[in-house]
């Protein structure tokens, strides 16, 4: 079945890409959180929690390992002070830059049974399944 073996390619490919980042000390979510603080920020806690579909409660655990680590802030909404504006560090672009790289070479050993052109194939297939009306 096509979605049984998908589903074990994505499982290795999560695997291989958790244990790369865990050389910064983060976890898949965490590093999620890190690149949509990056891509979205400054952005308020609840935002955050909805756009990556977190629960809040989860959202502070994460949010005090990242701010603990140094790579995020939180600070009161300029907007509403009420709520935390969270913003990535100078020091949490550079984790997750290195996150980025690491994710690659993870990526790259997952492909490397294929050749470059087959690499391409499988994307440009997926990316079709992947974008195909539901």
């Amino acid at each position: 079945m096509p979605t049984w073996l998908v589903g074990r390619v994505a499982s290795r490919g999560r695997g291989l890409v958790a244990d790369a980042i865990a050389a910064e000390g983060l976890k898949l979510m965490h590093h999620a959180v890190l690149a949509a603080t990056a891509e979205y920020g400054p952005v308020t806690q609840a935002d955050l929690g909805r756009r990556l579909a977190v629960d809040p409660k989860d959202m502070v655990g994460m949010l005090n390992h990242l701010e603990q680590a140094g790579l995020v802030l939180r600070a009161p909404d300029p907007a509403d002070r009420r709520k935390n504006a969270v913003t990535v560090t100078p020091r949490g672009m550079a984790v997750l830059a290195r996150c980025g790289a690491l994710a690659e070479a993870a990526n790259a050993e997952l492909l490397a049974p294929l050749t470059q052109d087959e690499q391409c194939q499988l994307m440009a297939l997926l990316t079709r399944v992947h974008e195909a009306p539901q």
